[in-house]
């Protein structure tokens, strides 16, 4: 139960309000699901602020293929419990072409993510995304707009961003905009944990620590989910451990971490005690060259 007038009572009546304040002024809205924890809560919010209809807009998942097999039969079972139409995107021809975050690093992640996102917003037409991103999350998200307009192409220009004063959005859109609406924006990591426990919102098993077999790779797990396709190196040396994951991603860049932590209140405990990034999880976020800002300028989430 999330006691009145708290911090959380705070936030998911910002989040509520944002939801329906957006949809209020849509023409076709959309929320991307990744069946992550944040994405999890955000459509459980959207549940709340719409019961007892159910919410008026699909969820978006992008299969970039390599996603934890969990993961995507959690996906599967959180739309259909719910109600959720559940669209799911994929680049088909890189499929055929085998691009792989093992060869192509973050060119895999523009084919394999952003460029079917972007195809798949401009055949649904939406006008309103709802994404799940929180600013304490990376450098780029703290300058993002609850309301964030996108340009033709679905660009992002961080120096064109409207204020946002007393909770008023401008919802207004251009005939070749888009809105990138964040409903979790002010919320934290251990937020997200919080809300989960005290309204009993089931997350990803990944979320929670159980046996499972990971190589280290320059000090990172690597969970193999998927052996036949794992692509090993010569000094692998597979273990079982007990690893849990504090963000998603895709299975050969995203690393776990050592944990006994089987239940969302030890979760909440360990986080709290972390001295650790979330983010440090992301193995792709590190890459040469790469950066979440210039992902997100050509499109990404």
């Amino acid at each position: 139960m999330i006691p009145r007038g708290s911090r959380l009572d705070h936030l998911v009546s910002e989040a509520v309000h944002i939801l329906r304040e957006a949809v209020a002024e849509a023409r076709n809205p959309v929320m991307l699901f990744s069946a992550g924890k944040d994405s999890t809560v955000m459509a459980h919010l959207a549940l709340r602020a719409f019961f007892p209809a159910k919410p008026p807009f699909p969820l978006l998942h992008i299969d970039s293929t390599w996603e934890f097999g969990s993961l995507l039969a959690f996906r599967d079972r959180f739309a259909t419990q719910h109600g959720f139409r559940l669209i799911v995107a994929a680049n088909e021809a890189g499929r055929a072409e085998g691009i792989n975050p093992f060869d192509h690093g973050d060119y895999y992640t523009r084919v394999m993510r952003t460029d079917p996102l972007k195809l798949a917003l401009d055949e649904g037409g939406y006008d309103v995304i709802f994404g799940g991103a929180r600013r304490d999350e990376e450098r780029s998200r703290a300058k993002e707009r609850i309301f964030s307009v996108r340009d033709a192409g679905h660009a992002w220009n961080p120096r064109d961003q409207r204020p946002e004063f007393w909770r008023l959005y401008n919802t207004r859109l251009l005939a070749s905009q888009s809105a990138r609406v964040f409903p979790l924006s002010n919320w934290t990591e251990i937020d997200i944990w919080h809300y989960a426990l005290a309204s009993g919102v089931e997350l990803a098993p990944l979320y929670f620590s159980a046996p499972r077999m990971v190589v280290e790779r320059g000090g990172t797990l690597i969970a193999v989910d998927d052996a036949p396709r794992m692509r090993w190196e010569a000094m692998d040396q597979p273990a079982v451990r007990a690893v849990r994951f504090r963000t998603l991603g895709c299975w050969p860049v995203t690393g776990a971490i050592g944990s006994d932590a089987a239940d969302l209140s030890a979760v909440m405990a360990e986080t709290l005690a972390s001295r650790n990034s979330e983010r440090q999880g992301r193995v792709s976020d590190g890459e040469e060259g790469s950066s979440l800002e210039r992902k997100k300028r050509e499109g990404y989430f």
